[in-house]
């Protein structure tokens, strides 16, 4: 499974950004599909997660309300929808994808396989 992650920009605060990740490779209901972001000194923190079947979903405190986690099966993506962005915002976004915890441990970077290289978004104040 290979990730390619996509959409990241500089925006001002309030605006709106839509990520994409495009997978190629074997993907199939069993794949927990993860957004993760990491800001400069700080962790890998989660973000938001879907499992590929779709029914699924879950969010990160912060962003919840304001960021949704979609797919487009035919085209083998998920997007994360990123509305009212905040300074805080502001890291590298990755997108990953596990097989292994059955959507139990989705927010765990740890039991993530595959890893896209990572989209800069930049929310100015």
């Amino acid at each position: 499974v290979q990730l390619q992650a996509s959409g990241g920009g500089l925006v001002q605060a309030g605006g709106s950004l839509r990520l994409s990740c495009v997978a190629s490779g074997r993907i199939n209901s069993n794949y927990v599909m993860g957004w993760f972001r990491q800001a400069p000194g700080k962790e890998r923190d989660f973000v938001a997660a879907m499992n590929w079947g779709g029914q699924s979903t879950r969010y990160a405190p912060s962003v919840k309300g304001r960021f949704t986690v979609s797919r487009d099966s035919a085209e083998n993506t998920i997007y994360l929808q990123m509305n009212s962005l905040k300074p805080e915002d502001t890291a590298v976004y990755y997108c990953a994808a596990e097989s292994r915890s059955g959507f139990s441990y989705y927010s765990e970077s740890s039991y993530y396989d595959y890893w896209g290289q990572g989209t800069q978004v930049t929310v100015s104040s």
